[in-house]
């Protein structure tokens, strides 16, 4: 198996377009990842299985996105001490503001960093997987300058 870095997780097939976001992201900055569908509620073991797989063979970050309940990035963090980012999704009736609640509100001794709801979310989880990354990797904090510089390009007209 090729080595990557994040695995991205999403609740749902519906939380794709979304978390795409995060993927093409990633892709940019020539970050390794894999991404794949698996529930809190509906697939718990794939879930345990996912995490530890993905911990066995090196990987560092891991993002999830979920919607409604939206507790798959605490299910996440509660079975590993690597970072966990989550992205809430506007799937629901409350357009994403119950994912986001159950997902920033985690209970003190289990951390997760909660991202915006959606694509800016999910876009920025990939942002803080590469800003942690690149806490010992000199090439991407290179590229995550360069991008800063370019964002900030857009809006100095």
């Amino acid at each position: 198996m090729e080595r990557f870095d994040v695995l991205i997780l999403m609740g749902s097939t519906s939380d794709e377009e979304i978390m795409e976001a995060a993927a093409s992201t990633l892709t940019s900055f020539g970050v390794p990842f894999r991404i794949t569908v698996a529930s809190a509620h509906r697939s718990p073991e794939r879930v345990r299985r996912l995490v530890e797989e993905a911990e066995r063979e090196g990987c560092r970050i891991f993002i999830a996105g979920a919607g409604w309940a939206a507790h798959l990035a605490g299910v996440v963090a509660s079975m590993t001490v690597k970072p966990v980012i989550g992205v809430p999704i506007c799937s629901s009736p409350l357009n994403g503001l119950d994912a986001l609640l159950s997902t920033a509100q985690m209970p003190g001794g289990v951390p997760v960093a909660t991202m915006a709801i959606g694509k800016g979310g999910a876009k920025n989880a990939a942002l803080m997987a590469v800003a942690i990354l690149a806490l010992d990797d000199d090439s991407l904090r290179e590229k995550l300058i360069i991008h800063r510089r370019e964002v900030a390009e857009l809006y100095e007209g």
